[in-house]
C-alpha cells in the first residue's frame, strides 16, 4: 500500500476516489519500521544475524541456562562493584527475546536485551564453539562471534535501537484498545521532528555512544577518515570510500530517510486530518472533543454520502444533538463510539438524527476493521502452525473462515 500509482492502494482509489487510506492499527508500527529499514542491505543483513544469534543461544535448555547464569553472574559482579544501582524490581534476569514477525513480537525488546546481555551472549556462543558436538555448530558459533565483534554490527544495532525507540511510544499508542487519536497524531508529529533532528544534529552524539560501547567491549573502532573498499553488486565493481561516507551516508542518513518517508506515507496530512476530525465524535467526558466546524468539514470529505443540502442541514442538527445527549442520562456512561452507536439505536436517536448517525457509521469503519484484522492475526497464529506452514492459501483461507466465525458450523 506504499504507492498511489501502483499496488492495491491504486486499485482501491480507482474504484472509489473518495476512499481514505489510514494505517492499520492492528498492524504494529514497529514491524513496518523494521521492514522499511531492511530496504538497506546492511540493515537487512543485521536482522538476519540477530535472528540466528537468538536461535543459537536459545536452541536448547542447556544454552538458556548458561545464558541465565552468565547474566546473573555479570549482574552480581556489577552490583558488588556498585557499577549499577540496586532496588526492588531492577536487575532481574531475563531471556534474550525472540524478534517477531507478528504484532506481538518486538524487535525493539530483542535489541535492548542483546545490548544489556552482550557479554553473556558472547560467552554462550564461545561455549558452543568450544564444546560443540559438530564442526558445523562450532563454525556457526565462531562466525556469529566474529559478526558481533564487528564495528558495523554494533553501529547498526545502536541505530535501530534509537529509531525503534523513537517510534515505540506511537506504536504502543496505536495498539491500545482505548486509542487516543489526538495524542497519537501529536506523537507522530514529534517523531517526524525527532527523526529530522537526529539526521541533522545527532550524528556526533550517536557516534560517541557507539564508540563507548565498542571500547568497553574491546571492539575495534575504525578511523572515519580512513578509506575502505566496498563491492557494488549492481555494477559489479569495487569502490573506495571513506568510513565516514559509508557509515554517515550509506547507513545512518539512508535508513533515517527511509523511515521518515514511510512515516509520511503512512500518516499523510489527509489521513491525519481525517483521524483528528473523527476524534470529535468521541463520547467520553461528555463529548469534550465535540467540534461542530470540524464535523461539518468531515462531512465535506464524503461528498458521495452527504449532499449539499444535507451538509447545510447538518449544522443545525449538530447543535440540537450535542445539547440533547449531554443532558440525557442514557448517554452518561457511554465510553466508546461503538457503544454510543448502539445506544442511539436503542433510544431511537438514529432516526431523529440520521445525518449524525451517518457520520458515526463512517467513523466506526476504523475500529471495526481493526478488530476484524486482529481476530484474523490471532487465528493465523493458531491455524497456521509450524506443522502446517506449507499449507496452501486456499486451504488456509477456508480454515480461517471456520475458525473466526464459528457460527458457520451451526448452519
Amino acid at each position: 500500500m506504499r504507492g498511489e500509482f501502483n499496488s492495491l492502494k491504486a486499485l482501491v482509489l480507482k474504484e472509489n476516489p473518495y476512499a481514505k487510506y489510514i494505517h492499520c492499527f492492528a498492524h504494529q508500527l514497529q514491524l513496518v519500521i523494521v521492514v522499511v529499514a531492511k530496504d538497506n542491505r546492511i540493515v537487512s543483513d543485521f536482522f538476519q544475524y540477530v535472528a540466528i544469534i537468538v536461535n543459537a543461544v536459545g536452541a536448547s535448555c542447556k544454552r538458556k541456562d548458561q545464558l541465565w547464569q552468565h547474566d546473573h553472574d555479570r549482574l552480581v559482579e556489577q552490583l558488588e562493584k556498585v557499577e549499577i544501582p540496586s532496588s526492588k524490581g531492577q536487575n532481574q534476569e531475563s531471556s534474550l527475546a525472540r524478534p517477531g514477525d507478528t504484532r506481538w513480537g518486538s524487535h525493539y525488546t530483542t535489541i535492548l536485551r542483546l545490548i544489556s546481555m552482550w557479554t553473556s551472549v558472547l560467552n554462550v556462543l564461545q561455549n558452543v564453539h568450544d564444546d560443540g558436538a559438530s564442526n558445523d555448530n562450532r563454525g556457526i558459533a565462531a562466525s556469529l562471534i566474529e559478526k558481533m565483534e564487528n564495528y558495523q554490527f554494533v553501529f547498526v544495532m545502536y541505530l535501530m535501537m534509537r529509531l525503534l525507540g523513537i517510534t515505540n511510544e506511537l506504536s504502543l499508542s496505536l495498539q491500545q484498545k482505548d486509542q487516543n487519536i489526538v495524542q497519537a497524531m501529536r506523537l507522530n508529529e514529534a517523531i517526524k521532528a525527532q527523526l529530522q533532528d537526529l539526521r541533522e544534529t545527532g550524528w556526533g552524539a550517536f557516534l560517541e555512544q557507539v564508540r563507548s560501547f565498542c571500547e568497553g567491549n574491546s571492539i575495534s573502532v575504525p578511523n572515519m577518515e580512513d578509506h575502505m573498499r566496498i563491492h557494488d553488486r549492481s555494477r559489479r565493481e569495487e569502490q573506495v570510500i571513506t568510513h565516514f561516507h559509508h557509515y554517515r551516508v550509506k547507513i545512518f542518513c539512508e535508513v533515517i530517510d527511509l523511515i521518515a518517508q514511510e512515516m509520511q506515507n503512512y500518516f499523510p496530512e489527509t489521513s491525519t486530518e481525517l483521524l483528528l476530525l473523527l476524534s470529535c465524535l468521541d463520547p467520553r467526558d461528555s463529548f469534550s472533543k465535540f467540534n461542530t466546524h470540524k464535523l461539518l468539514h468531515l462531512a465535506e470529505l464524503y461528498p458521495e454520502d452527504f449532499t449539499m443540502t444535507e451538509r447545510m442541514m447538518l449544522e443545525d442538527q449538530l447543535a440540537t444533538f450535542i445539547y440533547d445527549v449531554r443532558h440525557n442520562p442514557d448517554f452518561i456512561n457511554v465510553g466508546d463510539l461503538g457503544g454510543f452507536a448502539r445506544k442511539m439505536v436503542e433510544t431511537g436517536k438514529h432516526i431523529i438524527f440520521p445525518l449524525i448517525y451517518r457520520l458515526i457509521e463512517l467513523a466506526l469503519v476504523l475500529p471495526i476493521a481493526t478488530a476484524s484484522i486482529e481476530r484474523v492475526f490471532s487465528a493465523m497464529n493458531i491455524v497456521k502452525t509450524n506443522l502446517h506452514n506449507k499449507m496452501g492459501d486456499e486451504w488456509m483461507n477456508d480454515s480461517l473462515v471456520v475458525y473466526i466465525d464459528g457460527r458457520i458450523l451451526q448452519l
